[in-house]
């Protein structure tokens, strides 16, 4: 067993011990298994897993009651697929969704992802060569059978835990992983990025990107798509298509049909003979010249617009050459489709839209999984829908009672949201008003400036963006002018240096457990607050957050934001009650009074600030705790009392340097409260990303919680040997 020593941020040395030597042999009753680490490290195709493995979880959590798969446990990475016919490629698709299904058994948000996605990822495999070839994908909640297929199967009931799998692709975890899936609409951009390279360095690999429904409500994929139609590099894009819209009636609009014709068409379009004929078509209308190719564009746009379903002329117009619909679940005219694109040498981008749908499973599998997990005490809707009634109630759950309550009683009210996807909280306010509600999905950017025009309508707009989804309305640049090239990010230029009152909510701030650093809401306290406008807030209760409603109600003359974690409530009994404004912007307030040390919080950390102080108390340390609630403008009053009366102050906060800590900093250096006997600290988030793991695995990670911040200031006031005991 090996031992390796850790820095923690308040300078004390936390000692981690590994759990297991290279070669571990264990056996049960049900399922005897050796399982050789060094050989499963030395694997090829494993590149990037050493490290995971190194620290798998306890045994019990890692091995569960094996269900009979034979094809796939003859897979041990994609070139093994080769062999395989079509009849034993579908029989491997039906026992990936059974293996995925009783691997999860603790219910995971987008399973049913990549059970829609299955014969899809198994038809990629087949037909390409990965790693050579690169396979990348927009979102992460799609590639769970693609992990298994790569050599990860062993690692899949460590899924989004503390040092085990990414619940997206990560470069670091495989080589068969080419480009990080985050929140999606990436992959084509990168994509087109490695087909470029590929071109310029003579190399002949195929690049594959798959998006889905979500992503192409993002402007980067057009943007994407239109420069790869200009730059006409060999690229495939797969649009995997569930179906999925924004409007709660989908069932009522049109759906893609997919039937004999459309598999006959698909076929067509992709093969070679019919392509080589569409560019002889081409050449010939060029040399007979007198406006015959345009005309011959326009007549062969018109027949395949016919052909095809709706809005597929739109990817012909942006450059890339439409094939479909094709059924994703029909293995056969997924292969021939694939094979006739991977056999072109000069096709340019194609786009393949494949129709697939989240509740395909196999009788046989459902039937299997359905007496499993009854025995469990779970319902079929628990396993497939992961519903659940007994959840705990959340700040977002507080923040739509405080909305509908504000609405009630302000006609003026919208809500406008934005994100990957909605939280199931803010139903209770689409039902009740339904005309008053707009999701806008991943188009951050747009949510913003549309909040801008609401506001400037004479509504009162609350944008909720989840804090890492945010950074890209913030990021992002517009085009304000053809004859101008300005670039501007719409929360500066659209909101904030027009003072127009756009109320945002920033949602998931700080850590998010299981999604890792790729939602980590690190950045919003620090990006927002140096805005000159912009009124900076964060909860560190449910009360809070609901005079923060309140309060963002009744500003009209400038910008708002505030902020909440994920997660449960910290009274699970809270009353519902209606929020009242604060009486001042900028105050906070003294939660609890001692003499010795100040501890001021910004947001939830004010609850860990308290558990320290409870720490604290049983030492003989009388500890000042107290809730800032303004990062802008800063409490100054409450400053200055902080800093005369007691020797030592510490800040607190959920968020990166250069936030609520700096803008403390900044204000006590220019007053002069360090010139003398005062010593300050800040507590933040690491400088690095905090990896997938527990949120109380995450929170000791990065030295937030109350032992941390009791140690931090048990090492101030000399008192080394008691902090180093506080953190055994």
């Amino acid at each position: 067993m090996g031992t390796a020593p850790t820095q923690c941020p308040s300078g004390i040395t936390a000692n981690f011990h590994a759990k297991f030597d290279n070669r571990t042999e264990f056996s049960c009753s049900s399922f005897p298994f050796t399982l050789n680490l060094s050989k499963l490290n030395s694997q090829p195709t494993s590149k990037g897993l050493v490290n995971k493995i190194g620290s798998l979880p306890d045994i019990d959590d890692l091995f569960w009651e094996k269900v009979p798969t034979p094809i796939l446990d003859v897979v041990e990475n994609p070139t093994h697929l080769k062999s395989l016919s079509i009849r034993e490629l579908k029989l491997l698709a039906d026992e990936i969704r059974l293996e995925l299904s009783s691997t999860m058994s603790k219910p995971q948000r987008f399973f049913k992802a990549s059970l829609a996605a299955v014969e899809l990822t198994v038809a990629l495999h087949y037909v390409f060569h990965a790693p050579v070839d690169k396979i990348l994908w927009d979102a992460g909640e799609q590639t769970y059978a693609h992990k298994i297929l790569t050599g990860r199967r062993i690692l899949m009931p460590t899924l989004r835990q503390k040092n085990g799998l990414s619940g997206y692709t990560s470069r670091t975890e495989s080589e068969y992983d080419p480009f990080g899936a985050g929140h999606g609409c990436n992959s084509i951009s990168a994509g087109l990025g490695m087909a470029v390279a590929r071109d310029i360095k003579g190399k002949r690999e195929r690049v594959v990107t798959v998006i889905n429904n979500t992503t192409t409500m993002a402007g980067q994929v057009y943007e994407a798509m239109s420069n790869a139609g200009y730059l006409d590099s060999n690229l495939v894009v797969i649009l995997n298509d569930s179906r999925h819209s924004l409007h709660p009636k989908i069932e009522e609009g049109p759906k893609t049909s997919i039937n004999a014709l459309s598999s006959t068409l698909s076929r067509l379009q992709s093969s070679k003979s019919f392509r080589k004929f569409r560019e002889a078509a081409k050449d010939v209308t060029k040399r007979i010249g007198m406006g015959m190719h345009e005309l011959a564009a326009k007549v062969d746009e018109y027949a395949r617009g016919m052909m095809g379903p709706l809005g597929s002329t739109l990817f012909e117009e942006l450059g890339l050459y439409y094939i479909g619909p094709v059924d994703g679940h029909k293995l056969e005219d997924l292969i021939c489709v694939l094979q006739e694109v991977a056999s072109l040498d000069s096709m340019g981008p194609v786009l393949i839209h494949v129709i697939t749908e989240e509740n395909q499973c196999s009788e046989d599998k459902q039937k299997k999984v359905t007496v499993e997990k009854q025995q469990e005490g779970l319902s079929l809707n628990d396993i497939y829908s992961f519903s659940n009634d007994d959840h705990c109630r959340t700040y977002s759950d507080c923040l739509v009672e405080a909305l509908v309550m504000e609405a009630e009683k302000e006609k003026d009210i919208v809500v406008v949201h934005a994100g990957i996807e909605m939280d199931p909280s803010l139903k209770l306010f689409r039902e009740r008003f339904s005309d008053r509600f707009f999701d806008v999905g991943m188009a951050e950017q747009h949510a913003v400036t549309f909040s801008a025009g609401l506001s400037c309508g004479g509504l009162k707009p609350f944008c909720i963006i989840p804090s890492a989804f945010l950074q890209r309305a913030y990021d992002q640049v517009l085009f304000l002018s053809p004859s101008l090239c300005v670039h501007q990010a719409p929360v500066v230029h659209d909101v904030d240096r027009q003072r127009i009152p756009v109320r945002f909510v920033i949602t998931s701030a700080g850590l998010v457990g299981s999604d890792g650093p790729l939602q980590c809401g690190a950045f919003d306290i620090t990006f927002m607050s140096c805005l000159p406008n912009m009124i900076v807030m964060a909860a560190s209760d449910e009360d809070e957050l609901i005079d923060m409603v309140a309060t963002a109600t009744r500003i009209d003359d400038r910008p708002v934001c505030f902020r909440y974690p994920r997660g449960a409530l910290v009274r699970t009994d809270y009353p519902i009650h209606g929020g009242s404004a604060l009486e001042q912007i900028g105050t906070g307030k003294v939660l609890v009074e001692g003499k010795d040390v100040a501890l001021l919080g910004y947001g939830a950390m004010v609850q860990n600030c308290l558990k320290a102080q409870a720490l604290l108390s049983k030492l003989g340390i009388t500890v000042t705790v107290a809730d800032a609630r303004f990062c802008k403008p800063l409490d100054i009053k409450l400053l200055r009392w902080l800093c005369s009366n007691h020797d030592i102050l510490i800040t607190v906060e959920e968020g990166s340097v250069g936030g609520f800590g700096s803008h403390v900093a900044q204000f006590i250096a220019l007053d002069g409260q360090l010139d003398g006997r005062l010593k300050w600290r800040p507590i933040v988030l690491p400088d690095n990303y905090i990896e997938h793991a527990s949120p109380k695995e995450q929170l000791a990670l990065a030295g937030l919680t109350g032992h941390h911040i009791a140690a931090t200031t048990l090492s101030l006031l000399g008192r080394t040997r008691e902090a180093l005991l506080l953190m055994c």
